[in-house]
């Protein structure tokens, strides 16, 4: 019984061994064949001469200009704008308020963030300049924030934030962390305005 059960044994190994020895050889591993079948796709959307409008509940509240956008499905769906962007934001009379420039942005449309680099600066109709290398900006909260440096320049004040800092889009309210500067101040000792 053993003698039989060990031939069989070595039957089936033989069997495996030319069955694994038929599938290799008959495989081929093209490069080119393998990378299409397995690359990541992600699929683009391009646009030139954007000018695009944000409006809620029907009062207008940003108008958006780049020369290019591309809309990318990938598994956090964004929005990029690779050369340059600049975005007029509205108050509640559709006047302008205030204006933001940047040479690169990308926008993520789950989140209602978006992601400003490359010279972003921000100012307001009463001269009030923001100055950062890279910003946030939350389209929900209207703020604009940042963990870098920043600048902001207003009617009597210089102050740089060397750990970022937290503004209102408006910039009425800015809170640096970390500042240095100068602020005027009144004879009481407070802010002048």
């Amino acid at each position: 019984m053993k003698a039989t059960t060990h031939r069989y044994h070595l039957i089936i190994m033989a069997t495996l061994v030319s069955w694994g020895c038929f599938f290799m050889t008959s495989c081929e591993n093209d490069p080119k064949r393998i990378d299409a079948l397995t690359r990541n796709v992600v699929m683009k959307e391009e646009a030139t001469k954007v000018e695009a409008w944000l409006s809620q509940d029907g009062i207008m509240k940003a108008k958006l200009t780049s020369p290019l956008m591309l809309r990318v499905a990938a598994d956090t769906p964004y929005v990029e704008f690779p050369n340059t962007l600049h975005v007029d934001f509205y108050d509640s009379t559709s006047v302008i308020n205030s204006w933001l420039d940047a040479h690169y942005a990308k926008y993520f449309e789950a989140m209602g963030k978006v992601y400003l680099k490359d010279s972003v600066v921000v100012i307001t109709n009463k001269g009030d300049t923001l100055r950062s290398p890279d910003l946030w900006w939350d389209q929900n909260t209207k703020m604009f924030y940042t963990d870098k440096y920043a600048i902001y320049h207003g009617i009597g004040k210089a102050i740089t934030g060397g750990k970022g800092l937290e503004a209102t889009q408006d910039l009425n309210s800015v809170i640096f962390h970390y500042p240095t500067g100068t602020v005027e101040v009144s004879s009481s000792g407070f802010p002048a305005n």
